[in-house]
């Protein structure tokens, strides 16, 4: 997606939870929650089909549904997670979850409207919802906070 990992997330599989484990977490023993720390997307994501849940940022409800759709060895760079298509940008940090950001969407399309000016400068500049690249993604992907090593 492109988030920044900033906001508490989870990975749902057959009604387990994977999150990390926070030092200060007192509640972690009365729930059935497993630290992610030393487990891999393939880990979960086996075979072809198999599907998670990915939540992130519990107060926006970012919810994504990701499936294994093909299997293909490449030896020059192991196992990789790749992109093989996709649509659009992924909505900003903190615009208020599905709702917020198709708010956005709508005041972006109006440069009269009243809170235009403070979105753009919110953003930092000029966003394209419908921008997507997925040779971008797929270099994202072999970095360890977005593909390799961790679930992160």
């Amino acid at each position: 997606m492109g988030w920044t990992n900033s906001h508490l997330h989870q990975f749902i599989k057959n009604r387990t939870f994977y999150s990390r484990r926070m030092a200060d977490d007192d509640f972690w023993g009365e729930m059935d929650n497993v630290d992610y720390l030393k487990i891999k997307i393939s880990d979960l994501l086996k075979k072809e089909k198999d599907r998670i849940i990915y939540e992130y940022d519990f107060g926006d409800s970012w919810e994504h549904d990701i499936s294994l759709e093909k299997i293909e060895p490449n030896k020059d760079i192991g196992n990789i997670p790749v992109c093989l298509a996709g649509k659009n940008n992924c909505p900003p940090e903190d615009c208020g979850g599905v709702w917020g950001y198709a708010d956005m969407l709508e005041i972006l399309k109006h440069p009269d409207h009243e809170e235009y000016k403070e979105y753009i400068e919110w953003l930092g500049e000029e966003f394209d919802p419908t921008h997507f690249d997925k040779n971008k993604i797929n270099e994202m992907l072999k970095t360890k906070d977005f593909g390799c090593f961790e679930i992160l």
